[in-house]
């Protein structure tokens, strides 16, 4: 009969797993799975096909603007003679008051207005998404100083607040500055949701025996608790979008936003209000645009919330 120790020469040693690290695989399962259902939710909805079809038609003429016209949308293309003229062949949306060709300053207000809105989007989603989460993981006086200032900057209305910033801005009304300061006033909103969602996530029990273990704060931080807590940062940001595009239609139409030098839907709309009686066509294209622009993005974002929304999930 063999002894004890023969028996330990032939059995393998059997190597234990961290708490830690199992909890994290099925973290991190969980959260594919939930990524995972809520693009299958997502697309046997006609609606979602609709938006990212229109949204992707959008992408492509503000990228290339010149793939569908051949005509400047300013400067020598602009004929007086031209001014409020009615569609002909190579015009199909006529001429505003300056002689310029519609169909074309539309197309380059794409480009413009989708600039503005995503940069000023990108902004305020990485700033207040790092603020957000950094005060609701390790809060303390840092989580209420961060509080108090979002509170400060949501007591500010941000259109108000854009129109004081731009006329102070020393680098000039470009596409660059204007997204700055819609950011400065957008990131409290995407701060205190992922202060929230952090809050959250940072009680799961995956990350206490990742602590208890040792692992540093930091790591748990960048590895756990953010990608787990991202879902309602990304609803939240695709609004944003369409909000910040509005935003700098709203400020070019009160000839406080971009420059004269820069193609914008809100400023067409402003010129165009003038001869709304008369040539009411210059008013509607470049608001069909936004209104189209702003609907598809805000609209997609209404699809990912219901998508990620585990109570709707569990309705439907």
């Amino acid at each position: 009969m063999p002894s004890n120790r023969h028996i330990e020469r032939y059995v393998a040693p059997v190597e234990e797993t961290p708490i830690a690290a199992v909890d994290a695989v099925d973290e991190t399962q969980k959260a594919s799975s939930v990524w995972g259902d809520a693009w299958k939710d997502m697309r046997k909805r006609w609606l979602t096909w609709v938006c990212l079809g229109l949204i992707a038609i959008i992408a492509i003429v503000a990228i290339f603007p010149q793939w569908f016209t051949s005509v400047s949308p300013m400067g020598a293309a602009c004929d007086i003679l031209d001014s409020t003229a009615e569609a002909r062949p190579g015009h199909p949306f006529g001429f505003d008051t300056q002689g310029c060709d519609v169909y074309t300053r539309v197309l380059y207000g794409t480009r413009t207005s989708v600039s503005v809105g995503l940069l000023a989007t990108v902004l305020a989603t990485v700033f207040g998404g790092a603020i957000g989460a950094i005060a609701g993981y390790y809060g303390g006086w840092l989580d209420a100083v961060v509080s108090r200032l979002g509170d400060i900057f949501f007591a500010i209305p941000s259109v108000l607040g854009a129109l004081v910033v731009m006329q102070v801005m020393p680098w000039g009304r470009n596409v660059l500055t204007l997204a700055i300061t819609l950011a400065v006033f957008g990131w409290p909103q995407v701060a205190r949701i992922m202060r929230g969602a952090v809050l959250t996530s940072k009680q799961a029990d995956y990350v206490m025996s990742a602590v208890a273990l040792g692992v540093s704060k930091g790591k748990v931080l960048m590895r756990h608790v953010i990608p787990n807590s991202l879902a309602p940062v990304i609803v939240i940001a695709t609004v944003s979008l369409g909000t910040f595009i509005v935003a700098e239609a709203t400020l070019s139409f009160l000839g406080l936003g971009l420059g004269d030098s820069v193609v914008s839907w809100g400023r067409d709309i402003s010129t165009s209000q003038r001869e709304i009686r008369t040539t009411p066509t210059l008013l509607f294209y470049p608001g069909g645009a936004l209104a189209i622009t702003v609907l598809s993005f805000l609209m997609l974002g209404d699809i990912v919330r219901d998508a990620l929304d585990p109570k709707a999930r569990t309705r439907r």
